[in-house]
């Protein structure tokens, strides 16, 4: 199964390793987490920066989406194919 990411970007749900809350940015670990993927060229963003509410990271890259979380989390979890 697909998950859609916002803007025509989707990924198989098996390689999605978490599914975090952008307003977790603040904390130190998450902004290690984008930094890291800054560096070494695998953060996609989706939207910008300011639009963005998720961060999912899958086996090998980093998506910034400007889909919530709880709504990815729940397409993530939906047996019904693409979402």
């Amino acid at each position: 199964m697909f998950i859609h990411l916002g803007s025509d970007q989707m990924i198989s749900a098996d390689e999605v390793v978490a599914i975090l809350n952008i307003d977790s940015y603040i904390n130190t670990s998450l902004k290690e987490i984008i930094e890291l993927g800054i560096a070494e060229k695998n953060l996609h963003l989706i939207c910008s920066m300011e639009r963005a509410k998720s961060l999912v990271i899958t086996d090998n890259e980093i998506y910034l989406s400007p889909i919530s979380s709880v709504t990815l989390y729940k397409r993530s979890h939906n047996k019904g194919g693409v979402q």
